[in-house]
């Protein structure tokens, strides 16, 4: 399988590895539909509008639920930024020939590191030196044993972030490539069906996690 001929030149002519090509192209697709979306807004929503303001909706709803009224919009633009791409960089392993960004340990442990970065930011930002007993546990004894399990308990959340997304999605990546190799003619499609489900099911979990960490971080822990 090739790369499509203008990204296959892109990825040749600057020596750029491929999944970064490809995340940037995806990234471009994906500002081009929201100014698509923008510039189509009614104020009666109809057809494809009226559907992805009911998914919006709900997921704004879900997040909230979890992080409270306050504090969803804050941050709700980079839960949703990240499900947003997640999903069209995972779906793009359906077309013959595109390289999903996902599949790559490189992209997932760069959103993952964003993540941690993000949310202990707002662990200190919220709660300032307080933020320390995060990671001492709930009595004073036992704080030289749970303070290096909390450290390393999120610096493992950094893992579980990465590994899980690319994982999952490069063991797609391979089994549809088998099968285009084997039977480029006739893809089964509960196959496909099956993979689009687990990339959807994957934008869902990063975003999810990512919302546990800052609720945790954000929340008021009692003494």
């Amino acid at each position: 399988m090739e790369s499509p001929s203008f990204l296959d030149f892109i990825i040749h002519a600057t020596g750029l590895p491929g999944f970064l090509v490809f995340t940037w192209f995806i990234m471009l697709v994906i500002i081009v539909l929201a100014l698509i979306a923008k510039a189509s807004l009614k104020i009666v929503p109809t057809g494809i509008q009226n559907v992805t303001e009911a998914v919006v909706y709900g997921l704004y709803e879900f997040v909230e639920g979890i992080l409270g009224e306050k504090e969803t919009p804050k941050h709700f633009p980079l839960i949703a930024t990240l499900g947003i791409f997640i999903f069209f960089a995972n779906i793009v392993e359906l077309i013959p020939g595109f390289i999903p960004p996902t599949s790559s340990w490189n992209t997932t442990i760069a959103m993952a590191l964003i993540v941690f970065v993000y949310y202990q930011y707002l662990g200190i930002k919220t709660h300032g030196f307080r933020y320390i007993k995060h990671f001492l546990g709930p009595v004073w004894w036992l704080m030289p044993l749970m303070f290096p399990v909390e450290v390393i308990g999120h610096f493992a959340r950094i893992l579980s972030l990465s590994v899980r997304l690319f994982g999952n999605i490069s063991g797609d990546d391979i089994l549809l490539a088998v099968l285009f190799f084997l039977a480029p003619w006739l893809i089964p499609l509960p196959v496909m069906a099956l993979v689009l489900l687990a990339a959807t099911i994957q934008a869902f979990i990063f975003p999810l996690l990512t919302t546990l960490y800052i609720a945790d971080a954000v929340s008021k822990h009692e003494d």
